[in-house]
């Protein structure tokens, strides 16, 4: 699609950054579900700043990526929605060691990425390195993996307050988290509200601004990108250094609560991508009736989880 002439260089209309919100009501309305989700709000954003040069402070790092399970079908790149593969509650693992994480679980734009490379989502390794240069003092001896629950009282009053104790317990001056679908943006900010409330300065590299700005959080690094690429393109190491130097200069420089910076990335010259996430508009009475089918299923599966 070619940016609209006219003469101007105008660009097309719908490259602007997608509206997840508005898009998720429509499309849960189509599908034949009742009163919309409602998202998380604040008027007031508590902002912590550093205590020390960012080169001198402990970074923890927070995921909603999901260890990876063998007897929970499939998990691997491409693939479908797998709420077998869901985990719900607060888990930690040790920053030093390399880990299979995954995110089948959630709902990323399955439509144009795939989740081949962890660290387009998971940006642990790059941590390492900006540590290993200097950039940061050093990197919390765990990561920590942050449950996606639509439940807000469950993350607020159960969820949020065990990764604030993990946090402080590893010692961390900041923290940097990657949220991958929808409702995953919401939980971050949740997060990051609760961590800057504590004292520790917190940085989203997401990909859901509005969501996420919503909400109402101290910074957020924007990359328009689909859903599962926060940090960064796959398979692409200059765009994911890239975008953690954002989310790292960031934490230095953010001037109060509310700071966005948008990645000048783009994912490709045709923003055409961001027509198809959720569109009700493009979908057939069957299709709809399919997924509406297995949305329901999923659902079931999930329950059974937590029940037991």
């Amino acid at each position: 699609m070619q940016p609209q002439s006219d003469g101007l260089g105008f660009a097309p209309a719908e490259d602007v950054p997608l509206p997840y919100l508005q898009r998720i009501r429509d499309y849960y309305a189509g599908l034949g579900y009742g009163a919309p989700y409602e998202w998380a709000h604040y008027a007031e954003v508590p902002f912590a700043v550093l205590r020390k040069p960012l080169t001198s402070c402990r970074v923890a790092l927070v995921t909603t990526a999901a260890p990876y399970q063998p007897d929970k079908g499939d998990q691997g790149p491409g693939a479908p929605y797998n709420a077998a593969a869901k985990f719900y509650a607060v888990y930690s693992g040790d920053s030093a060691l390399d880990h299979d994480l995954r995110i089948s679980h959630v709902a990323i734009d399955r439509d144009h990425t795939t989740a081949e490379d962890q660290n387009s989502y998971f940006p642990l390794p790059a941590l390492r390195q900006a540590a290993a240069a200097g950039r940061i003092g050093a990197l919390t001896a765990r990561f920590h993996g942050l449950p996606t629950n639509r439940s807000h009282v469950t993350t607020l009053e159960v969820d949020c307050p065990e990764l604030v104790r993990r946090c402080l317990e590893d010692g961390a001056d900041a923290a940097i988290l990657v949220p991958n679908c929808p409702v995953c943006h919401q939980s971050v900010s949740l997060a990051a509200r609760a961590l800057d409330q504590a004292g520790i300065a917190t940085v989203i590299m997401g990909c859901a601004k509005d969501i996420v700005e919503y909400v109402g959080v101290p910074r957020l690094v924007f990359s328009d990108f689909p859903l599962g690429n926060a940090a960064g393109r796959p398979n692409d190491a200059a765009s994911q250094r890239a975008t953690l130097d954002l989310a790292l200069a960031l934490l230095e420089g953010a001037p109060g609560a509310r700071t966005t910076v948008q990645s000048p990335l783009r994912w490709a010259d045709d923003p055409a991508w961001k027509l198809d996430y959720s569109n009700i508009a493009r979908l057939s009475a069957e299709e709809i009736a399919r997924r509406k089918a297995e949305f329901d299923r999923q659902k079931a599966i999930a329950s059974e989880i937590r029940k037991g």
